[in-house]
């Protein structure tokens, strides 16, 4: 775009539009009052400047790893957060009345659902034909009458509007099931206000904080005195949404839990945790409810919690939205919106729907069928099984067979064709077709309608459905003040500041955090031997007896050597570490799952590269490896998690070194075998400082192996773990200690007095056991123990 001439950029962004409404310009073609102060701006702007703001703005989204995915048809990939500029604007008038609306039917959702799950007058009186209920998938028969508490049923919904041809806002869907979106939009927010501050400043830019605060205050009145029994119930890290999902757990200070975080005690729902099972009375749910409970619901779901449908029926789990609530979902309720708005609050809805017949009818069936060039056929119903994000779909082939055997699970609706708002594609600014979603939270007052929201820009400009999954583009939405938005904060306010310790960690997550240390550091373990046997096989020399017991170390891991593609083993070890970070998001910082994700990029460009230097590339992995040790060091807040991802990284490290140790060593050290093990342990300059040049058995041992003050050695990792586990929950000073804390003891004492004479590869293989031993008794104790498992036991003694 250049605005060198801002008539013409103008002119032809006008041609572009047509005979649509466009959100920027007025039919007249000049800038809406509202857009003015932001197109004056960047009109202000040289090409370099807008475009270093843009920049600015991704590049938060990057280091803040932000990212959806994209399902394909055999494979899921993740994806960049593909944020376009400039953003939406509106009309502060508009959004008043706008909201106004959305406060109306909201209430009117309300309404409608504790109908359906409760007395169910709008069925009886024949308001609503009973097939577009008892046909649902998405009505709940074990929580049929949960309305009758008369407690509400939904707290947080969305609805999706566009803006037709005439200007008017219609509704194109209501999302009450588990709507996702809020969370990027803050992250569009954040990204917009770093490229644009004094624009957000100065055009008094609404803030969202506000309304998360009132929602997060909201969900603890529900908890009662105990607000850390919250928790924001997730589908797991292979949803598309799952990074949402995880920043909103982070920002509003909730426990981000999986179905297996949770266990049905009664009527009571409990959180396994390091430290037990700690009750939780408040779930935020963002998987859809056929897979909540396979013990009353889908009973092939793997991701839900049995029995927790039960705990709902008891009143002793509020849950955000209830079970059932996506019944509100389905299309078919659109094409009775007036009968039932006039039964339900007495007056026609101000915001109309998309115009929609029901197929269960003949009459609208006929009527369907006589105008099929203007209208689409979609799903009367919600699908039984989680789905994306992308909108009724089109019928493309004769459906009129399925009119006849299947109408009443079939909708008629008309094509909406929706305005347009300014994008940049390409540097060029044009139409392009959008949609807006909008959310709402519940509390003791009433519906509150976020100032704002999560607008969806298509990939073209002739788009029917705007989809992310399809290639669309996400954009911030800024609603203007007369007055300067106040600031906003969840860090709570008072006189005194407390600081406070994190609450229980999840078994599950104290699991993914063991297992990221122990990935991570097999995958070092790996490189290190890969260079390590590159770098003498490069000498010309004839492999000897030491570079053939490394290849068997390798093969061990997975890694081939040459002419076998060795990068390939590698590449395996760092998705595995890469994948268990990414199960963490919430717990673990972004730089250290970026460098993970780096590694893997290295390796993958390595494989793509026919001619490639191992030791090269293994150093440089072995580079970003230290770049993320030293981030989890200096970064990572420092208590339960990180201690099990320690214990993980030391048992991994400590055992690995016994096996290499014993493997390289065996009962006379072949030729080479000291160098290769002072190699291996990175120890090569300590061992010259402290001993002669010459190499001596028990020496380089007493270093490798022995040495208390060598981070590289075997005692440095047991001395180390025995501190982190003394530190784990339930561990009481003075108490008879269990058989986990017997063992690293001994090992400890093991190493301490051990001379360097006595440790032959017997000695070795056992210490390998021993921390084998122990990883299994930290698994046994904290990570995979349900409530009622031993703490003790676990092996002779």
């Amino acid at each position: 775009m250049q605005f060198r001439d801002p008539a013409s950029v103008l002119a032809r962004y006008a041609a572009l539009v047509g005979t649509g409404h466009d959100e920027m310009l007025a039919r007249d073609g000049s800038v809406r009052p509202h857009y003015r102060p932001l197109i004056d701006a960047l009109g202000s702007m040289a090409d370099g400047e807008r475009d270093a703001r843009f920049r600015s703005a991704r590049q938060y989204l990057s280091e803040a790893g932000v990212f959806h995915r994209v399902y394909g048809d055999a494979s899921e990939v993740e994806r960049d957060w593909p944020l376009s500029q400039p953003p939406l604007v509106l009309d502060p008038a508009e959004w008043q009345s706008l909201s106004d609306g959305l406060v109306e039917r909201a209430d009117f959702l309300e309404r409608l659902l504790a109908d359906l799950y409760g007395k169910r007058r709008l069925i009886t009186e024949g308001t609503l034909p009973g097939p577009i209920l008892g046909q649902n998938p998405e009505f709940l028969r074990p929580v049929a009458d949960q309305g009758l508490s008369g407690e509400p049923l939904i707290r947080f919904i969305a609805m999706d509007l566009g803006r037709g041809p005439d200007g008017r806002w219609w509704v194109l869907g209501d999302r009450t099931q588990a709507p996702s979106g809020a969370g990027f939009a803050l992250e569009n927010r954040v990204a917009t206000a770093k490229a644009f501050p004094e624009l957000t400043r100065d055009m008094n830019v609404e803030r969202l904080a506000g309304f998360f605060q009132r929602f997060r205050d909201s969900l603890y009145r529900l908890a009662g005195p105990d607000a850390s029994r919250i928790g924001l119930l997730t589908p797991g890290p292979h949803n598309d949404t799952y990074y949402e999902q995880a920043y909103l757990a982070r920002y509003l200070g909730l426990l981000l839990l999986e179905g297996g975080d949770l266990v049905v005690h009664g009527d009571r729902v409990d959180v396994r945790t390091v430290d037990g099972t700690r009750a939780i009375r408040v779930l935020w749910r963002r998987l859809d409810a056929d897979f909540c409970d396979p013990l009353e619901l889908f009973a092939g779901s793997r991701i839900g919690t049995p029995g927790l449908l039960r705990a709902v029926r008891a009143g002793t789990l509020a849950m955000v939205n209830a079970p059932g609530s996506g019944i509100l979902e389905s299309r078919a309720l659109m094409a009775f919106q007036e009968p039932l708005a006039e039964a339900l609050i007495g007056r026609r809805l101000a915001l109309p729907t998309v115009a929609t017949w029901w197929c269960g009818q003949e009459a609208e069936r006929a009527h369907v069928a006589a105008h099929r060039d203007r209208l689409q056929l979609a799903d009367a119903f919600p699908p039984s099984a989680a789905t994306g994000d992308a909108g009724p779909a089109f019928d493309t082939g004769d459906s009129g067979s399925r009119l006849v055997a299947e109408g009443f699970r079939l909708v008629g609706q008309e094509i909406a064709r929706l305005s347009t708002a300014p994008a940049f594609v390409d540097g060029v600014l044009e139409p392009r077709p959008v949609t807006l979603r909008v959310f709402l939270a519940r509390d003791e007052d009433g519906w509150h309608v976020m100032p704002g929201g999560f607008a969806r820009i298509a990939d073209s400009r002739d788009a029917r459905v705007v989809s992310m999954q399809k290639g669309g583009r996400s954009t911030d939405v800024w609603i203007s003040s007369e007055t300067p938005a106040s600031p906003v904060t969840l860090l709570g306010s008072g006189d005194r500041f407390l600081r406070r310790l994190p609450g229980a960690l999840p078994a599950r997550a104290a699991d993914n955090l063991y297992w990221l240390g122990r990935y991570a550091e097999r995958c070092e373990v790996a490189t290190r031997l890969l260079r390590l046997y590159a770098a003498r096989a490069g000498e010309g020399q004839r492999l000897a007896e030491v570079e053939t017991s490394v290849a068997t170390l390798l093969s061990g891991l997975g890694v081939s050597i040459p002419p076998a593609d060795p990068a390939t083993g590698l590449l395996m070890l760092a998705r595995q570490a890469a994948s268990t970070a990414s199960r963490i998001r919430d717990r673990f910082s972004p730089d250290g799952w970026r460098s993970l994700n780096e590694i893997v990029e290295l390796i993958e460009q390595a494989i793509a590269d026919d001619d490639r230097d191992i030791v090269a590339l293994t150093s440089q992995i072995l580079t970003r490896l230290s770049g993320f040790t030293g981030l989890v060091r200096e970064n990572m807040y420092q208590f339960t998690g990180w201690r099990f991802m320690q214990c993980g990284r030391r048992i991994e490290r400590g055992q690995m070194s016994a096996l290499i140790a014993a493997t390289l060593m065996r009962d006379a050290p072949p030729e080479g075998a000291l160098e290769a093990l002072l190699e291996f342990t990175d120890s090569r300059v300590t061992y010259r400082r402290r001993y002669s040049v010459d190499l001596s058995q028990e020496t380089v041992v007493d270093l490798t192996l022995l040495d208390p003050l060598n981070p590289r050695s075997l005692a440095f990792q047991v001395n180390d773990l025995e501190a982190r586990l003394v530190e784990l929950p339930g561990v009481k000073s003075g108490e008879t200690p269990d058989m986990l804390f017997r063992r690293v003891a001994r090992l400890r004492v093991r190493l301490e007095t051990a001379e360097a004479a006595e440790v032959d590869t017997a000695f070795l293989e056992r210490v390998a056991g021993d921390l084998g031993l122990l990883s299994d008794l930290i698994g046994r104790r904290y990570l995979m123990a349900g409530p009622a498992a031993p703490t003790d036991g676990g092996g002779p003694e």
